[in-house]
């Protein structure tokens, strides 16, 4: 019998959500069905290029066990459906109460949008500055501090990522792209990769992964082990006279004791030590010093694996000692637009920040009187419409040449006002209270975020400044954090939790309360991995669908529990919306001085914009009215770059061609076109210098001596926890259905291992570690190295009641951490394999 034809709607523009690529795809409804999805050629990053994970992203929009209306529990532990009203005003009354009895930093704060949905965060963000409460974590809090760590350290600047579609060797370190993505066209670069005789892919991996089979150089080393076969080949560039001198000494600073370290260091024993040939890994070091270019990319296989912060910093020292910086196809730092997380705008020491404290309470004494002086003008509009030509004209004559001159020049001066002017994106910790540790355990704060590993112990105690709350945004830490149980037992300790999402999660199951947001398809979204060079790209997209009913976007839930507390009264609205009417200079510098006169304003901004410049903005697009002010920004900081990717004009001007281009255009934008020069501009360091990381000298020193091996006889395998494959993406996708093999998420384990253990491919065994156990079917691969065993990520969630496959977070603890970043050993988790009777 033939299929019926169905009749497809028009394509519309989008982007999918399952890792920081974001491609741009297009999307065929049939009814409220993702009938047809293809990758879209308009998008300015990805070009039409896509994985075929995301043509299957009708299992997220279109999952069975959507959540419809707000979920209170009950006593008895189970949940009642309430309305939104009543969600809305019990939700905020608890929060008044917990911050009045306690503070606003006994209210802690994770997530704010998974892989694709950021624009949410800028909200949440919002809500933060209505409770003064500054800690704050999501998934970069047990995967990248510590390497941003080391490039704020380095750089004060995020060199991400490298040009690997150009450079003559690529050096990937605990990555594989052909399942992982996470780079632009990564299939198709690691194919013309292996194509091209003229070029070289190296690739440090336990396991002999598809992008490891496909290397002229694979370091299968033992599981651990990176930080040793790193440093080795950092010494065979200083042994061998390899490194690029004049580049060391023109382009960087403090590195004389690096290379008088790595003069030293034995790299026979180093060799021995992760189980590699000499030889082998002196013939990758030569090819890097060989090579015309080099590109480096690290994931998650050395971020949650031992001596995570030393690979991030050695992975650097790779490419910085071979001179592999801006040019075609090295490393470079970007232009950035808004951040992912709190501190990227790298923050000047302390000793340099006391310096602009008298240019700062002058800012701020200003900011004082300016909206008031605006307000009272604007009440007759003649004056109001006056008053904005005067700001505008100020403001394009004045302050923003100014403001370019002095970023140009790096002055003292500069620092303060961009901090105060980023402060206003509503992702900037800019002028609020930053603590740089955690209050009850002490942990270090890296990039804005509290250690993941760190969150439990900061609420099960008795210490007085635990947390006593916790608001959880599109996110599922229940599941993705270290020791899920205890996790669970933490939030159980809590006075309050609050969970918003599209599905009833593993920590939603734990909450208080849900709050069912959109989906990503049914709203104005936004992703903030704008990490490209020399072309960097953003993209603001509108809703394929309309919102499924009892839900709501993001903005609208946090408007509401922000307006539920009062805390922006009724006269500021007034005043904001009288210089909205006077014209958007006058608004932009109101909006300005309130987060000058009092920083928590600044994170306020994005609701505050979105009520009152968002009645001005397409239906549909109010949410993105705080980009405004993001788009000031950028014509401050990046103006060639962006009058070479098309938005033309100076100050104000340039800033509403941006920000209308961004707002009008469905498949995404170039913000800032660069040269490969201007790499250098983006690095914030004196001289603008890459820096050596004194810290870290003691770190490489002790490898001489230090073990490496954390196995035991009661546990003696390593389980790398959380690997990917072809059909594993993020707990986002929970519908079991999307996958089309590995159904279950098997174990995988050697051959070797399982003659030993008397099993056969398929045979049941439970695997235990010291922070739980697990049953699962094993696969046979000889891909791995004896003792090494993984199970997928994504897996053991829960869907109409029945789990599938292993939560790998069952298995894993935080007790094994970086000593640094505090980042969690998910890669490397001690475990044993128990045989289970058929």
């Amino acid at each position: 019998m033939a299929r019926e034809r169905v009749e497809l709607g028009e394509p519309k523009k989008s982007t999918c959500i399952l890792c920081e690529c974001n491609c741009g795809i297009e999307i065929q409804l049939d009814g409220r069905r993702f009938a047809k999805i293809r990758g879209d050629n308009d998008n300015p990053a990805s070009r039409g290029y896509t994985c075929e994970k995301a043509l299957r992203l009708d299992h997220y929009q279109n999952f069975a066990h959507r959540l419809t209306t707000p979920l209170r529990r009950r006593p008895d532990g189970e949940y009642e459906p309430i309305d939104w009203d009543t969600a809305i005003r019990e939700i905020a009354g608890k929060l008044a109460e917990i911050r009045d009895a306690h503070g606003g930093d006994s209210i802690f704060f994770y997530g704010g949008g998974g892989q694709g949905n950021h624009l949410g965060g800028l909200y949440m963000q919002a809500l933060r500055g209505a409770l003064k409460s500054q800690f704050y974590a999501n998934a970069v809090s047990q995967e990248k501090t510590g390497e941003a760590w080391v490039d704020g350290l380095m750089f004060q600047a995020h060199p991400r990522p490298g040009d690997l579609a150009d450079a003559q060797c690529v050096v990937l370190v605990g990555k594989n792209p052909w399942q992982s993505h996470g780079l632009p066209h990564a299939r198709v670069t690691l194919k013309n990769l292996k194509a091209d005789p003229e070029r070289t892919l190296i690739v440090l991996d336990p396991r002999r992964s598809e992008s490891a089979a496909m290397a002229d150089f694979h370091i299968q080393l033992k599981p651990g082990t990176d930080a040793w076969a790193l440093a080795a080949m950092c010494a065979i560039l200083v042994q061998e006279n390899l490194i690029d001198r004049s580049f060391v000494d023109e382009r960087t600073s403090g590195m004389e004791p690096v290379l008088a370290l790595l003069s030293t260091v034995d790299i026979t024993t180093h060799a021995a030590k992760c189980g590699v040939d000499e030889d082998l890994l002196r013939g990758a070091a030569r090819a890097i010093a060989a090579a015309g270019s080099v590109a480096t990319a690290e994931d998650l296989g050395i971020q949650q694996a031992p001596n995570s912060t030393l690979c991030s910093y050695l992975q650097r020292l790779l490419w910085v000692l071979t001179g592999n910086f801006g040019k075609p196809g090295t490393m470079a730092a970007h232009s950035i637009f808004t951040a992912v997380v709190g501190a990227a705008e790298f923050l000047p020491p302390d000793r340099e920040s006391r310096r602009l404290d008298l240019g700062e309470r002058l800012v701020r004494t200003a900011a004082g009187v300016l909206p008031f002086v605006l307000g009272v003008v604007g009440r007759w509009p003649w004056a109001g419409r006056r008053m904005d030509r005067i700001v505008r004209l100020v403001l394009n004559r004045a302050v923003m040449p100014l403001l370019i001159r002095l970023i140009s020049d790096r002055s003292k001066l500069s620092g303060v006002l961009l901090r105060l002017m980023r402060g206003m994106t509503g992702l900037f910790s800019i002028g609020v209270p930053r603590a740089t540790v955690t209050p009850v355990t002490g942990a270090r704060i890296i990039a804005g975020v509290i250690p993941g590993a760190s969150i439990v112990d900061e609420i099960l105690t008795d210490h007085p400044d635990r947390f006593r709350a916790m608001w959880v945004d599109s996110s599922n830490p229940a599941h993705s954090m270290p020791e899920s149980a205890r996790f669970k037992q933490a939030m159980a300790a809590l006075d309050l939790t609050v969970v918003v999402d599209v599905a009833l999660t593993e920590t939603g199951r734990n909450a208080d309360y849900v709050l069912p947001a959109s989906t990503q398809y049914e709203k104005t979204e936004m992703c903030f991995f704008n990490f490209e060079f020399p072309r960097n790209s953003i993209h603001m997209r509108t809703a394929v669908l309309d919102p499924m009913p009892g839900t709501l976007p993001e903005p609208e839930i946090y408007g509401g529990v922000i307006d539920a507390l009062g805390t922006v009264d009724e006269a500021t609205f007034d005043r904001l919306r009288r210089a909205r009417r006077a014209g958007r200079a006058t608004l932009t510098a109101d909006v300005l001085m309130m987060a000058m006169q009092d920083p928590w304003n600044g994170w306020l901004a994005t609701h505050l914009l979105r009520k009152i410049m968002g009645e001005e903005m397409p239906a549909g697009m109010e949410a993105a009215a705080p980009f405004w002010i993001p788009s000031v920004l950028a014509a401050v900081t990046f103006p060639k770059a962006m009058r070479r990717a098309g938005h033309a004009g100076s100050g104000l001007e340039q800033a509403e061609n941006l920000f209308n281009a961004l707002i009008g255009t469905r498949g995404g934008i170039v913000f800032t076109q660069d040269e490969w020069a201007d790499a250098w501009s983006h690095i914030h360091t004196p001289g603008r210098r890459i820096r050596a990381v004194p810290e870290l000298l003691p770190e490489i020193e002790a490898l001489a001596h230090r073990e490496e091996k954390w196995t035991s006889e009661e546990f003696p395998f390593v389980l790398a926890a959380g690997e990917r494959r072809a059909f594993t993406a993020n707990v986002i996708m929970r519908d079991p259905a999307w996958r089309r093999r590995d159904a279950q998420g098997a174990l995988r384990m050697n051959p070797q291992d399982a003659e030993r253990l008397g099993v056969t491919a398929d045979s049941r065994v439970r695997v235990v570690t010291e922070a739980g156990s697990a049953e699962t079917i094993v696969e046979l691969t000889d891909t791995l190295l004896p003792g090494n065993i993984t199970l997928p990520n994504g897996m053991g969630t829960e869907a109409g009641g029945e789990r599938t496959g292993v939560a790998p977070n069952d298995l894993t603890t935080g007790r094994y951490r970086d000593p640094i970043a505090g980042t969690p050993w998910h890669k490397h988790v001690p475990a044993r394999v128990e045989v289970l009777a058929d």
